[in-house]
């Protein structure tokens, strides 16, 4: 979608614009170690990122427990399993597929709205389980997606983290540390999104070799 003077540009148009033509990196993999760190990445980032609101850290962290739960239980990644977690991340009884073009960024950044667009992200995050695609790059486009579709009128950046949360640790992935994924991520940003998924493999390392030398010690 083109924008005329004043407009801001389409946000989830240029991330569907690039999203197939990222040059997602190899990932050799790290050899996963049972008994992976108990979910303190996530909880942590949770508890530090809420502020004084001890209710709304509640809320997400029972949230995240579920996401852990459909986890283990292996389901596929839905917009219906991320609106059952996402009722308890907003205290709501229903939460639906936004029904407006959304702002982020204190306005910076918009994303459209058309009659396909929740079909089209479902379609998205079907592919959080692209056997051909390593696991790093699935996770950071799935996060990313989440971002750039914003598909609830509230919530979408804890909302990305619990679906990252979910596709890691439904391959059995559970990371220590999360801090360093915490920063603003553009739409048109292809190089970004490939380091995005560089990093997340280098923190999936670095627990596993973390845990690995703890068990040795």
């Amino acid at each position: 979608m083109t924008s005329g003077p004043g407009q801001l540009k389409d946000g989830l148009a240029d991330w569907l614009l690039i999203r197939t033509e990222i040059a997602w990196p190899s990932w050799r993999g790290a050899c996963l170690v049972s008994g992976a760190p108990a979910r303190d990445g996530f909880r942590r980032s949770f508890e530090a990122t809420q502020g004084r609101d001890s209710e709304r850290t509640a809320r997400v962290l029972a949230a995240l427990d579920l996401a852990f739960a459909d986890a283990e239980q292996r389901r596929p990644l839905t917009f219906a399993l991320m609106a059952k977690w996402q009722r308890i991340v907003l205290g709501q009884d229903l939460v639906g597929f936004r029904t407006m073009p959304a702002f982020a960024k204190g306005g910076r950044e918009r994303y459209g709205l058309a009659p396909d667009t929740q079909a089209l992200f479902e379609r998205c995050l079907s592919e959080s389980a692209q056997p051909d695609l390593p696991l790093p790059s699935r996770a950071a486009r799935a996060y990313l997606d989440i971002l750039f579709f914003h598909p609830f009128e509230d919530g979408n950046a804890r909302a990305a983290m619990l679906v990252l949360a979910f596709v890691l640790a439904r391959e059995g992935v559970l990371l220590d540390q999360v801090h360093p994924l915490q920063t603003t991520r553009w739409a048109d940003d292809a190089e970004g999104a490939a380091d995005l998924a560089v990093l997340l493999g280098i923190l999936i390392t670095a627990a596993e070799r973390r845990l690995s030398h703890g068990r040795q010690s």
